[in-house]
């Protein structure tokens, strides 16, 4: 995917950033409410807990909070930013995007922003579009985001799949670079004849409301799709390698989608890798979608599982059928003093408010002076 580049122009992953809700899930709670145990759940997914949004949280206040935890990362000010790509099955609206609304919040002026719809997936398609215009001169800075509130598309009478998802986002940005490395090449690919495997009509509903369920949820054939996905891990995360010319021997850490505990297991058998290098914590927050990379990316940063010149690959499929993976060539971060900058950027965003409104106020105001002329004529 990244073949056409501009000489000498390398995109480098400087910063990241997640959010959860603060309300945890637990598979005690679970049994309570649908047959099912919490044994079962974790000999099943792995998962013992997951994160649901409160009724004042959505797609786009848990996305601005990644986003602007990036940005503080990667010590950057939002009107650096020339675009923004938020990846999400679960948008606040259909229109205007999730990516507009976080691109307000944000007050980056200077940004394009639009959603990517690519299901669990989503996240490795907006970091390798970020990635090419990056590497092919068009833009400089991007903040690429995966954020999900699927708790609300969730049939929470259905044990097969209410067990399994939960609330979250990520972040991720990225810039230009002389020095060679970062996102080295991304694959993608799509299979629609699958489409029917995992899916979910239109609507959007809330755990918090005691609704009955509805064809408006998400609805999976888990042995189709754990089928699939076991073997779509492994001949992704292959491809990619060989396009960079590596072995699986080379990767430092693969950061997989978090769906299955048992489908990580079986990418690893299949990659004759140890377990130990892949990046897990789905025990913690169950499937957030296009979250659960750049969640589990981040813990693995915090712990310090990435190191300079290490390969990373990210690998993840989804609904549609989609499935992707890159690779990462990690590079070492200059130490900055960033304290005086952090300070500058919740005045940024303290601006970025107030911004907003006084816009909103003036299309207010114009609105009734057409109004006003229009009734006089």
């Amino acid at each position: 995917m990244l073949n056409s580049v501009a000489p000498g122009r390398y995109a480098h992953v400087v910063g990241w950033g997640s959010a959860v809700p603060e309300r945890v899930l637990t598979n005690a709670e679970i049994e309570s409410f649908v047959e099912t145990n919490d044994a079962w759940i974790r000999e099943r997914t792995g998962i013992c807990e997951r994160r649901i949004a409160s009724p004042d949280d959505d797609t786009v206040s848990l996305g601005t909070r990644a986003a602007r935890r990036a940005l503080a990362c990667a010590d950057i000010l939002p009107n650096q930013v020339d675009l923004i790509i938020t990846a999400t099955s679960t948008p606040a609206r259909f229109f205007p995007a999730t990516a507009n609304l976080i691109q307000d919040r944000l007050g980056a002026t200077r940004a394009g922003a639009f959603d990517l719809l690519a299901a669990c997936t989503g996240f490795i398609y907006g970091l390798g579009l970020a990635a090419a215009q990056i590497r092919t001169g068009a833009i400089n800075t991007a903040v690429v985001i995966g954020t999900e509130t699927l708790s609300r598309i969730v049939d929470w009478q259905d044990r097969n799949t209410c067990i399994l998802f939960g609330d979250g986002a990520g972040a991720f940005v990225l810039t230009a670079s002389e020095v060679p490395g970062g996102v080295l090449d991304v694959v993608l690919h799509s299979d629609g004849s699958g489409g029917d495997l995992l899916t979910c009509h239109t609507g959007m509903r809330s755990f918090w409301l005691e609704e009955e369920a509805s064809r408006d949820a998400i609805h999976m054939s888990g042995r189709e799709v754990f089928r699939f996905a076991s073997r779509v891990m492994v001949t992704a995360t292959e491809e990619v390698l060989e396009r960079c010319g590596l072995e699986p021997e080379d990767v430092s850490l693969v950061v997989p989608h978090q769906a299955n505990i048992r489908i990580i297991e079986a990418a690893a058998r299949g990659l004759k890798l140890p377990m130990e290098q892949f990046a897990v914590n789905i025990e913690r927050y169950g499937n957030t979608s296009t979250a659960s990379i750049p969640l589990a990316f981040e813990e693995a940063m915090q712990a310090e599982r990435v190191h300079s010149n290490d390969y990373v690959v990210l690998v993840g499929f989804g609904a549609g059928l989609t499935w992707g993976a890159a690779v990462i060539q990690w590079a070492a971060r200059p130490t900055r003093a960033i304290q005086l900058r952090a300070i500058l950027q919740e005045s940024w965003y303290i601006l970025a408010r107030v911004r907003s409104l006084f816009l909103r106020f003036l299309r207010f105001i114009g609105a009734l002076i057409f109004r006003k002329s229009d009734t006089e004529r």
